[in-house]
């Protein structure tokens, strides 16, 4: 990963036009491609960012990262004050907390909660960026990418996202839809969901538990 602090404004070009104006800012490189601008401010989620892959092109004074659809994003430097890299190694991925995980393990088990004629591929379906929880298809055969918290916030909104936009680049899954699960879903997930063309579900987690209980039932 390389890390880079500069006075800098940077353009947008694509979907939209955005322009941040000059100021002092940490440009965040990441090994995948992905580069993201961010503020000494504003929590996790930077000012502006573009999904890997890209293509980066640096000159003293001017950097341009390209997507392959077209898209720009153009960060002119006025002063660098830091650049350096780092190696982070293989991230093991996120682990689940003893409720999710088990959430997981039961939505799997009965993908129909999730809609109707769900039938599960596999669990932990691998993408370049981390695995979905869940691979399923519907009774039309098409491919249903599922997202499973236990509360349901934006974050786990944009994190379906972008495993979506990696899935769609494989011939085998193209067109495939979204579904984020989550015992509670937030009401600006739901809105940020809804913007997306993701469904959302909320589940309940005793219903499914009590599911489980049944199947193991000897008489």
């Amino acid at each position: 990963m390389r890390l880079v602090i500069a006075r800098c404004s940077v353009d947008y070009d694509g979907r939209l036009e955005a322009h941040l104006p000059m100021a002092v800012r940490l440009i965040m490189v990441k090994a995948d491609g992905c580069v993201a601008i961010h503020a000494d401010g504003g929590a996790y989620k930077p000012l502006n960012w573009m999904n890997a892959p890209n293509t980066l092109i640096e000159s003293e004074t001017e950097w341009v990262v390209r997507s392959p659809k077209g898209e720009t994003l153009t960060i002119k430097l006025d002063e660098v004050l830091a650049d350096s890299a780092h190696d982070l190694g293989t991230d093991p991925g996120l682990q689940k907390d003893g409720v999710e995980a088990h959430l997981q393990e039961l939505l799997a088990a009965n993908p129909h909660k999730l809609g109707a004629g769900f039938r599960l591929v596999r669990r932990e379906f691998p993408t370049d960026i981390g695995p979905v929880d869940l691979l399923c298809r519907d009774r039309d055969g098409q491919a249903i990418a599922v997202e499973i918290k236990r509360r349901g916030e934006i974050d786990g909104v944009e994190q379906l996202s972008r495993y979506l936009e990696r899935l769609e680049l494989d011939p085998a899954l193209r067109g495939v839809r979204g579904v984020f699960a989550a015992q509670v879903v937030k009401p600006q997930a739901r809105v940020l969901a809804d913007a997306r063309g993701i469904a959302w579900v909320e589940v309940d987690y005793d219903e499914l538990r009590g599911i489980e209980s049944n199947d193991l039932r000897l008489f």
